[in-house]
């Protein structure tokens, strides 16, 4: 009774245990209820998958790092041995055949290995700095592109939710001329044409709001995607103190720095490493040198039973040298490959500059044209309020017709779209800009 009490207790404990351990892994940071770009940004650093892998990534290099370098501590290990001597060998002493050893025979050693000199360990201390920033910078570049898609995805949500906006007073206007052209037409003022259109363009304006709406939720899904939220789980922009216009100027006046480049970084530590391993290549000629000591509980007897009542301890301290000859050109050849490696970065790292400014010069030139499309259609949206506000004016008192008022209110809704599409456009420039110059993280 006491042993089931005890099962069942045990299995408590155990179910406890994983109970609490799911939940510390479900468990992530809160998002408040009114969710800013930067609480976005701020989530996403702690809960999106590529991060985390490459702070996993990380690590796991850490434990590489220091299971590499465990081979500079002794390497301690214990053997033991049992012989059973079926023939004993024998000897010839003057007449007499005398037998060398015993039926039973066994050992028991410990013995302790230290390098002293060894290529490998040599090029794994020298290494460990550029592999740990050649890992930093991975979670670096990571961080770069989250930033970079978490802002995108926040200024497409923020456009589509004022394209719905504009869609609903858009709706709500042609509500009332179509409440207008009704009256006109039952008062025989007007032939059913108008209210007929009316109704087409009525029609069409709700499709357009239920197209955009269920747009709207698939950025959503997309959005909760990149932040690394669950897809059950609420997500509440907050659209508050939010001036896109305000966000889009930008120094175009600044110059590409390759140093600011996480890839250019990255080059540069692969060709470090590679010219490690040219190094390493050279130092396969040294010989390797190690320290040894072990100690010995040797047992013999012809008698099983008393095989181990007495032991004849030995002892050895002693030098391992290796010195390597000929390997058939190999240790050559390997340098001159890795010479060759060495190389090929250099001419990755051209070409990468190459490419680093092309695109900067593309991504300035997309966000001065963004940049421009932007200042024409705002000046355009101006412009067809104006025309509308007027035509309306005219429509009522019979000046024009109800055609001209719909074009007109077509122009007017076209220009509202295009310059929150050149307004997204701008944004989105903006962010491949800093992204080309680098200077994403400096900015946030």
């Amino acid at each position: 009774m006491y042993f089931k009490k005890l099962f069942y207790s045990i299995l408590i404990v155990i179910g406890s245990g994983f109970a609490s351990l799911s939940l510390a892994q479900e468990s992530t940071a809160a998002l408040p209820e009114q969710v800013r770009l930067q609480d976005l940004i701020d989530f996403a650093l702690e809960n999106r998958a590529t991060i985390q892998q490459a702070l996993l990534d990380e690590e796991i290099g850490e434990r590489e790092i220091a299971s590499a370098l465990s081979g500079w501590y002794p390497q301690i290990a214990a053997t033991g041995t049992y012989n059973n001597n079926i023939k004993i060998p024998t000897t010839v002493i003057g007449d007499q055949v005398i037998a060398m050893g015993q039926k039973h025979s066994s050992a028991v050693v410990l013995q302790a290995d230290q390098q002293l000199l060894n290529p490998g360990l040599m090029q794994a201390s020298k290494a460990a700095r550029y592999i740990r920033q050649q890992n930093a910078l991975n979670t670096e570049n990571s961080t770069i592109n989250t930033v970079v898609e978490v802002s995108k995805g926040y200024y497409d949500i923020l456009t589509s939710e004022e394209q719905l906006n504009i869609i609903q007073e858009n709706l709500a206007r042609i509500e009332r001329q179509l409440a207008d052209a009704r009256a006109r037409y039952e008062t025989g003022i007007v032939d059913k044409i108008d209210y007929k259109r009316a109704e087409i363009t009525l029609a069409n304006t709700k499709a357009e709001q239920k197209r955009v709406a269920e747009m709207l939720n698939y950025k959503y899904a997309y959005l909760k995607e990149l932040i690394g939220l669950g897809a059950g789980q609420p997500l509440t922009l907050s659209f508050e103190n939010t001036a896109m216009e305000q966000e889009i100027l930008l120094d175009t006046s600044r110059t590409v720095n390759l140093e600011n480049r996480v890839e250019f970084r990255q080059l540069q530590t692969l060709k470090q490493l590679q010219q490690l391993n040219t190094q390493y290549n050279k130092w396969t000629f040294l010989p390797t040198l190690s320290a040894f000591y072990n100690y010995a509980w040797d047992f013999r007897n012809n008698q099983f039973p008393d095989l181990y009542s007495q032991d004849f301890p030995r002892s050895v301290f002693g030098l391992t040298l290796n010195v390597p000859i000929f390997q058939g050109t190999k240790r050559i050849q390997e340098i001159r490959k890795s010479k060759l490696q060495e190389e090929r970065i250099d001419w990755d790292i051209i070409n990468l500059k190459n490419q680093i400014n092309t695109q900067y010069e593309m991504a300035m030139a997309t966000y001065k044209a963004n940049l421009n499309d932007w200042t024409t259609a705002q000046q355009n949206m101006v412009l067809a309020e104006e025309v509308y506000n007027t035509l309306k004016l005219q429509y009522d008192e019979g000046i024009k017709t109800y055609l001209d008022l719909m074009t007109a209110e077509t122009d007017l809704r076209t220009a509202q779209i295009n310059y929150l599409n050149a307004l997204f456009a701008v944004l989105s420039g903006k962010l491949e800009v800093q992204r080309a110059l680098g200077i994403v993280l400096d900015e946030r």
